[in-house]
């Protein structure tokens, strides 16, 4: 299979031709060297060159259907000397009935038998074992791509898995939020249910996409912030700064808005006044670069199950990119900040 691949191939067409005419020449002139007359030396040379390019091709459709293995290893040695006994027998038969009244040349080719022989069974072993290399080789390739399938669709499901999380993630919240407004404020509440269901409804719509643009983010993000200001009204401010041109750039989707997510919750919850959330969307090389930064206060609890959005985001960025430095982290001066790096092409 494996050598009949190789030779079906544009150089491989060469090859078995290529293999006759040396060999060919090399016995040619070796039966002259010998004495022989040149008629009895081309055709002999000839005979022996066909009939070794038959043996190497019913070789080569041998291993198209046979697999060396160690079962079957015995084989490997046992019919290429079979095969190679039984050519060179029938192309002395064939040359003793083609040159009949040269007896002295009949003598040669049967003194000459077992020398013909050990040639064409070091070459046929040769190639059984060329074989052998070939089909180990050839398996672990394909192991390889095997185990590298294996690995893609481990990493997208996982990837999809995340995904499907940070969804009811998201979802519980925002019904907590709107469990609290409806004895509270019930028109509120319903304003909630209708932004929360348009953001769901777009983003449900991203399910099938690994990458989106980031003018899509952004108008995912903003019906994020609409759900979240009718839960905290004017003590939520959000300044946003986007770099033109960045609105055209592929980035993974919804990888943002569990950033945002995380900044409301540390920087909101156990406050009254009002709290500023700064995102700063910009390119720089080849990064597109996101920072979120929040106001926060260590000495407030926040609810639990908050860090979920950021260990989710790292996972995916290393399921995507395989780099763990992508993701920073650092609190300092009552600001927490999130700076995210985002691999582009140039």
């Amino acid at each position: 299979m494996y050598l009949t691949a190789f030779s079906s191939s544009s150089f491989g067409k060469w090859i078995f031709p290529g293999i006759g005419c040396i060999w060919f020449l090399g016995a040619y002139f070796l039966l002259l060297h010998q004495g022989m007359k040149e008629e009895q030396a081309l055709v002999d040379a000839f005979f022996f060159a066909l009939f070794f390019l038959g043996g190497m091709l019913l070789l080569d459709r041998v291993f198209r259907h046979f697999t060396p293995n160690r079962k079957n290893g015995p084989l490997l040695v046992l019919f290429p000397l079979l095969l190679s006994g039984g050519l060179v027998w029938a192309h002395g038969q064939l040359l003793t009935w083609w040159f009949d009244k040269e007896t002295d040349y009949q003598e040669l080719v049967s003194t000459s038998f077992f020398y013909r022989w050990v040639v064409f069974a070091l070459a046929f072993q040769l190639l059984a074992l060329l074989a052998v290399v070939i089909s180990k080789l050839a398996g672990q390739e394909e192991l390889s791509r095997r185990e590298g399938q294996l690995l893609q669709l481990s990493k997208e499901a996982e990837l999809a898995q995340l995904r499907q999380q940070l969804q009811p993630h998201f979802l519980f919240n925002s019904l907590n939020s709107i469990h609290a407004l409806v004895l509270a404020s019930p028109q509120r509440a319903r304003d909630m249910v209708l932004l929360l269901s348009d953001f769901l409804r777009g983003t449900l719509r991203t399910e099938g996409q690994s990458w989106i643009s980031m003018a899509d983010e952004i108008k995912y993000l903003s019906m994020y912030f609409d759900i979240e200001r009718v839960r905290f009204g004017h003590r939520l401010l959000v300044d946003l700064e986007v770099e033109e041109g960045v609105e055209a750039l592929k980035i993974p989707a919804l990888l943002i808005q569990p950033l945002v997510e995380n900044a409301i919750k540390y920087g909101l919850y156990g406050t009254l006044g009002e709290v500023k959330i700064s995102l700063r969307f910009r390119k720089e090389g080849n990064y597109f670069q996101v920072s979120v930064e929040n106001p926060f206060d260590g000495q407030v609890s926040v609810p639990a199950g908050t860090g979920f959005g950021l260990s989710s985001v790292e996972r995916r960025l290393f399921l995507i990119f395989g780099r763990t430095d992508l993701l920073e982290k650092s609190a300092a001066k009552d600001l927490f900040r999130v700076h995210l790096k985002i691999p582009v092409a140039g």
